[in-house]
């Protein structure tokens, strides 16, 4: 799940829970509205996670030791 359906996911759910007043027998619209606002929240933090290990890039390999040629000169 991306993460613009997350986001449509807390949008969907935010609206059935706080701005809606339907009546539906048999099913608890504001209930139904925080499911879907979890569902979002959850999907999204999983998403962001994965997205960061993504992007993670190994440390770049060390510097090769440079030894100085130490000539004496009389």
């Amino acid at each position: 799940m991306g993460m613009g359906w997350c986001i449509g996911l807390i949008a969907i759910g935010a609206i059935l829970t706080f701005a809606v007043d339907w009546r539906v027998d048999g099913m608890n619209v504001p209930l139904v509205g925080l499911i879907l606002m979890a569902v979002g929240i959850i999907g999204t933090t999983a998403y962001v996670s994965i997205y960061k290990r993504r992007r993670t890039q190994p440390p770049p390999p060390a510097a090769p030791v440079v030894e100085e040629d130490h000539r004496f000169i009389r």
